[in-house]
């Protein structure tokens, strides 16, 4: 069964629709990239798969065992978050914030994955440090780190590299295919086509025309073309 299934999902605002027609499955261990042009509605796609804006019609549905709150989410970063005054360690232990339930507090259980996840982010030595003291790099991977702590098996991502030098944007895209390849599911917005086509097993195109197939299959279509066309041009 499908982690995650979206059935003819129309996305919008107070009826203002964004989106429509969206149709796509997830299954565990799939790197979904999910491109298409600005305002096309991909980040309001994410939020509704999140739960935190209501479809105005259509179906979203998990399985495999996911529950809603389980999914891990990386959100574009703002000039505010960049500033935000908490620690390293503080920062990726509140990813565990939806496991405590009414605990006041966090288990050894909930600690240890904090720990866990900061090694696997390369953050060891850092707990103590001010967040917002990091490079725009390092604040990715602490975020990074957060959303593995709030997830079991699936992430959304949105940018994650946006903003993030050529050498740094290139470390993270491995990061993330590491995460896939030791069974993590991934759904990633990304405006960069080239990294989407190479590290993705699927594509999700949301636009004026709209696909959603492997990777193969959004290779030989015409709106592959373009975009790959238009990122050239931009180099």
């Amino acid at each position: 069964m499908a982690q995650l299934t979206c059935k003819n999902l129309v996305l919008g605002y107070e009826n203002n629709v964004v989106a429509d027609g969206l149709s796509f499955e997830v299954e565990k261990g799939d790197y979904l990239a999910i491109v298409g042009e600005n305002g096309s509605g991909k980040s309001t796609l994410m939020k509704t798969i999140l739960g935190l804006i209501k479809p105005i019609s259509g179906e979203i549905t998990v399985g495999d065992g996911l529950k809603r709150n389980e999914i891990g989410y990386l959100p574009q970063q703002t000039v505010v978050q960049k500033d935000f005054p908490a620690s390293v360690w503080e920062v990726v232990v509140s990813g565990c914030m939806a496991r405590t339930g009414l605990r006041p507090f966090y288990s050894k259980e909930e600690k240890a994955l904090a720990a866990e996840n900061i090694k696997k982010m390369s953050l060891t030595g850092f707990e103590k440090r001010s967040y917002r003291e990091l490079s725009g790099g390092q604040q990715q991977r602490v975020l990074l780190a957060r959303a593995l702590c709030a997830t079991r098996s699936i992430l959304l991502l949105d940018e994650p590299v946006s903003g993030l030098d050529p050498k740094v944007t290139a470390d993270m895209y491995e990061l993330i295919k590491q995460l896939n390849d030791d069974g993590t599911t991934i759904i990633m917005i990304s405006h960069d086509i080239s990294a989407a086509v190479k590290y993705a097993n699927k594509i999700l195109h949301i636009g004026k025309e709209k696909f959603f197939g492997s990777t193969e299959e959004y290779l030989s279509s015409s709106d592959a073309a373009m975009f790959l066309r238009i990122g050239r041009e931009r180099q």
